[in-house]
């Protein structure tokens, strides 16, 4: 399927529309992390649903009862099939289809490239961080290669010029100069006393995770167990005062109790650290390459306009047609 049909004038050069992919290259790895993450959860969910080769599909197996009345194992399947079965069909059909469309086209996507999206997404979005971690590494690089494999196949033909690439890196360097990031728990409590008493537990092997659901203030992290997401330097809306704590500490350390700005006492744990990188042209003129080649598409095109191409066919009928 060739994408020239689509082009249209690139609008990379003029002052009215700069503003325009300034925004596109921004929030485009958000709006592809939030399908993702979404897709990614609902497959990780039926696959855990799935039974094992032990177990019939139509077991009669009780799953939970009300007031003695049972629910089984059969009606549990049927409804989380009609609630998120096509949706997740959908998307390995779509995985597929994009893995025959990489064959056929002669796309390849390496692992440097998956890395920078990844980079860049965190970069642009942290808000976003906590709900990654429902995906694992795996899961989240190949719905990152989907993508990107898509971006290709829809861009190969389109021509940008070297100039509007150049032009748009010196105009955005920020964009890819990204801060070290730190993956966060933390634990919010009234008191320094009630601060020590939980430092205390943590070291005499509490959970640090369990102990957040059970004691920390902080609503927002406490039913993830106080993970808060990567956090970097700086950061808005953020408490300096866990992040002054947060950037003290190594991997795997946890941190004394200190005052937050509203009076409370805090304890943070850090994960992981991720160090902050400085993107040269070369390393993304290709990334802005195809992001100003998706720019000149006339419409946005999803994987299912391939369906027909490659045979796709599923359970709920017909191929789907996609713009």
């Amino acid at each position: 399927m060739s994408s020239t049909r689509n082009r249209r004038p690139l609008s990379a050069g003029t002052p009215n529309q700069t503003p325009l992919l300034q925004r596109r290259l921004k929030t485009k790895p958000a709006l592809t992390v939030i399908s993702i993450l979404l897709l990614g959860n609902i497959i990780w969910f039926i696959t855990w649903l799935i039974p094992n080769k032990d177990q019939e599909i139509g077991s009669d197996e009780q799953v939970a009862a009300v007031d003695g009345e049972v629910i089984t194992r059969q009606e549990w399947m049927i409804a989380m099939e009609e609630r998120y079965g096509k949706e997740t069909l959908q998307n390995l059909v779509n995985e597929s289809v994009m893995e025959k469309a990489a064959k056929k086209f002669k796309i390849q996507v390496t692992d440097k490239e998956i890395d920078l999206e990844l980079a860049l997404m965190r970069s642009a979005q942290d808000k976003f961080d906590t709900a990654m971690q429902n995906l694992s590494s795996e899961q989240l690089r190949q719905k990152l290669r989907s993508q990107l494999i898509l971006d290709k196949v829809l861009t190969k033909d389109v021509v940008i010029k070297k100039g509007s690439i150049e032009k748009y890196y010196e105009e955005n360097q920020a964009l890819y100069n990204t801060k070290t990031n730190y993956r966060t728990n933390f634990i919010e409590v009234d008191s320094k006393k009630a601060a020590e008493e939980a430092l205390s537990e943590i070291k005499n092997a509490s959970d640090f995770s369990v102990l957040a659901r059970e004691i920390s203030v902080d609503s927002a992290s406490a039913s993830l167990g106080g993970d808060v997401g990567f956090l970097t330097e700086n950061q808005e809306n953020i408490d300096p005062a866990i992040l002054k704590a947060v950037q003290a500490l190594k991997a795997g350390e946890i941190s004394k109790a200190f005052k937050l700005a509203n009076g409370h006492y805090g304890i943070v744990q850090v994960q992981e650290i991720l160090e902050g990188q400085s993107f040269t042209y070369d390393d993304v003129k290709e990334h802005i390459e195809r992001e100003l080649a998706l720019e000149q598409l006339s419409q946005s095109v999803t994987p299912e306009a391939f369906w027909s191409e490659f045979n796709a066919t599923w359970y709920y009928g017909e191929a789907k047609k996609g713009k």
